[in-house]
């Protein structure tokens, strides 16, 4: 919980003026941050796409050493490419972390065939907002803080990661190290409006297979028992394994079976998206899916079921309600307004909060705001450049000062 002294914070800077001089230096980087942005989405990102996260790797290490960070490169096993950690040294009290991934959902040869393009206020290409935008608001909001010569922090953070879109399974660790040493984590996904993220769903993967006996589909399929068949039956069977009430989603999304018109399959596979909030779904999911399996259409046949958690949920908590509040009283100097919301995808927030401690205080949603993610359309909205600089600025230099305790 917050104490009194940044909730007087947070009720005074809604009745403040903006800092017309933070306006004018965020406004005189977003030439140069469009100019960036261009160069990082013309890049192939993609998970695993060891070259392109290589070169995205070299820009951020650049970044960060103009900025005289102390930068780290770590392998992140079993995924490809490495953590990028820059850390910078203050002369106040409060850790403060700053992270987003620089990998992409995109394959090889994604940028050839759409590259950066713009129109209107919009930036359009692969990764714009998910999460290069985001990337670059991070960099280009700590290069005002230097030329502001702004140090009342006693650390300041900075975690890229080349593995988020497949659930950060090499940097997960890392994160939640690096996180439990904070008093203030700032995570920047895109929000799709003046928003900030104060909550995201947990995601697990539900595998189901089937074992069957292959056969000639010709001359002898009763010789066989079809584990397309099974399979077909059992996803019928377990079509009702979420739960409205809690939030909870199971949807089918991947199948496979069978790999010859001629033979009667011998193993089908699907795999389900599991989106929770309660972490303790998991188990009721798995529970009821062991016994509705139970119930086949062929008895010859072996049916197995696994529920995998890939990202917890990052559950509302008081000290994000207040760190969210902070922003918006900073975004009404601007004259605007900055929502707090609870959305449905999981991201690596999940990773930096302790529910057991509640700490550190997370904020979500910080990066450039996009829209149609993971789609080949996505694009970020240029307009929100000037004023997501402005309120990571305000927001590290609110936090940083020392008589904020948490």
């Amino acid at each position: 919980m917050l104490p009194l002294i940044l909730l007087s914070i947070f009720c005074t800077t809604s009745h403040a003026q903006p800092d017309n001089t933070l306006l004018a230096a965020a406004e005189q980087k977003k030439t140069a941050f469009v100019q960036d942005l261009a160069m990082l989405v013309n890049i192939d990102s993609g998970t695993g796409n060891g070259d392109g996260l290589a070169r995205i790797e070299s820009f951020l290490i650049k970044k960060l050493n103009e900025l005289n960070a102390k930068v780290e490169v770590l392998a992140a096993p079993p995924s490809i490419g490495n953590m990028v950690i820059g850390t910078l040294q203050g002369s106040g009290s409060k850790n403060i972390m700053m992270m987003i991934h620089y990998d992409t959902v995109y394959s090889i040869g994604e940028t050839a065939k759409r590259p950066f393009k713009i129109e209107n206020n919009k930036a359009i290409g692969p990764g714009t907002a998910d999460a290069k935008g985001g990337a670059l608001i991070i960099l280009y909001a700590l290069d005002i803080l230097r030329e502001r010569r702004f140090k009342d922090y006693k650390t300041l953070t900075i975690f890229f990661n080349p593995d988020e879109e497949t659930s950060s399974l090499g940097s997960r660790q890392k994160i939640q190290t690096i996180a439990s040493q904070q008093d203030v984590v700032l995570s920047y996904e895109p929000p799709d409006a003046e928003q900030v993220i104060v909550g995201t769903n947990g995601i697990a993967y539900v595998h189901l297979t089937v074992k069957g006996l292959a056969s000639h589909a010709g001359s002898a399929p009763e010789k066989g028992h079809n584990a397309a068949l099974e399979l077909s039956h059992q996803l019928l069977q377990l079509n009702n394994l979420g739960n409205p009430e809690k939030g909870t989603t199971v949807n089918w999304t991947v199948l496979q079976a069978g790999d010859r018109i001629n033979i009667i399959p011998d193993k089908a596979t699907a795999t389900a998206d599991m989106r929770m909030s309660d972490l303790t779904e998991i188990k009721r999911v798995q529970d009821a899916a062991n016994r509705i399996i139970q119930k086949k259409l062929i008895p010859q046949t072996e049916v197995t079921l696994q529920v995998e958690n890939r990202r917890p949920p990052f559950n509302r908590q008081a000290a994000t309600e207040h760190l969210a509040t902070l922003a918006n009283n900073i975004y009404q100097t601007l004259g605007k307004t900055l929502a707090p919301v609870v959305m449905r995808y999981g991201t690596d927030a999940g990773f930096a909060y302790n529910p057991t401690q509640q700490t550190p205080a997370v904020l979500e949603g910080m990066g450039i705001v996009g829209h149609r993610i993971h789609s080949s359309d996505e694009w970020a909205d240029l307009d929100s450049i000037v004023p997501r600089l402005y309120l990571t600025v305000r927001m590290l230099e609110t936090l940083g000062n020392a008589g904020v305790k948490f």
